[in-house]
């Protein structure tokens, strides 16, 4: 079996306060990105084990895939013994959900394999024991996201504008962006502002800090704020990837060239179709 692992991004990510047990409460929409997936192919073994290509991703106990196949074994008492292969193609420490993905659809795909016919909420739970962004990809579909990331509410969304992902070669540690919030300052010259497309409101409370140390990225949001093709632009989630929301008819790759050409030549970058996601 092969399973598909679809990136997101943060159309909106609020933080409303911080929490006893140490999260921060959050409000966010998030938007699964279709044409950008991680590949997972699960083949029958005699004992699990874990294969990627990709140079630093770990293949041990420690990768997401891992934990949550054994925390599957654990908690639902059935053997998972499959070789399982991984392709990445969303990059590490973006702000796109990559990890966080593969887990979830670790979770799918073996709850299908060994028809333990899981319900949903309950495996959202168990998602939930190795990181606050897990359940949401199970439900595989636009989603507000409250609490720590836990209350999930599936939403319909009319989406069809094309966006321009860009990601520099440095990543950034999701808790330490968190961590630096309350004390962050906005920078002189960048637009921290609500932002609007496709009728969706579009802020994220994490650039304050993230751009405070990580300048180039508040440069590059700037930058495509500027350039006509763009409705709006905005870091997902605790970056590293900065996006923008295309005009209709806007020349994609004339945008991705130029910003490519003036900031830096080295970005990973995707742009998606107009349809891309739901």
């Amino acid at each position: 079996m092969t399973v598909s692992a679809p990136a997101k991004i943060n159309l909106s990510l609020r933080i409303t306060g911080k929490r006893d047990d140490g999260f921060h409460e959050l409000e966010t929409l998030v938007l699964p990105i279709e044409s950008l997936a991680d590949e997972l192919t699960f083949t029958e073994s005699d004992q699990f084990s874990l294969h990627c290509t990709t140079p630093g991703v770990p293949t041990d106990e420690s990768n997401l895939i891992s934990r949550s196949l054994r925390l599957f074994e654990k908690e639902s008492g059935f053997a998972c013994p499959y070789e399982i292969h991984l392709t990445k193609h969303t990059p590490h420490g973006a702000g796109l959900g990559g990890g966080s993905s593969d887990a979830a659809h670790t979770f799918l795909a073996l709850n299908e394999l060994t028809k333990a016919n899981i319900p949903l909420e309950t495996l959202a739970a168990w998602a939930g024991q190795l990181g606050s962004d897990i359940p949401l990809f199970l439900y595989q579909a636009p989603c507000w996201c409250r609490g720590r990331g836990e209350i999930i509410e599936p939403t319909q969304l009319e989406w069809n504008r094309r966006i321009l992902l860009l990601k520099p070669a440095f990543s950034i540690p999701t808790p330490w962006a968190y961590s630096r919030w309350k004390e962050s300052r906005e920078l002189p010259g960048v637009s921290y502002t609500k932002q609007t497309a496709c009728d969706q409101i579009l802020v994220n409370d994490l650039e304050r800090p993230v751009f405070e140390k990580f300048q180039f990225l508040a440069e590059l949001k700037q930058f495509l704020l500027e350039q006509t093709e763009t409705e709006a632009a905005m870091m997902s989630g605790s970056g590293s990837t900065v996006f923008a929301i295309l005009k209709d008819n806007a020349d994609a790759e004339g945008l991705l060239g130029s910003t490519l050409g003036e900031l830096d030549p080295t970005m990973w970058h995707h742009i998606t179709p107009a349809s891309d996601s739901h």
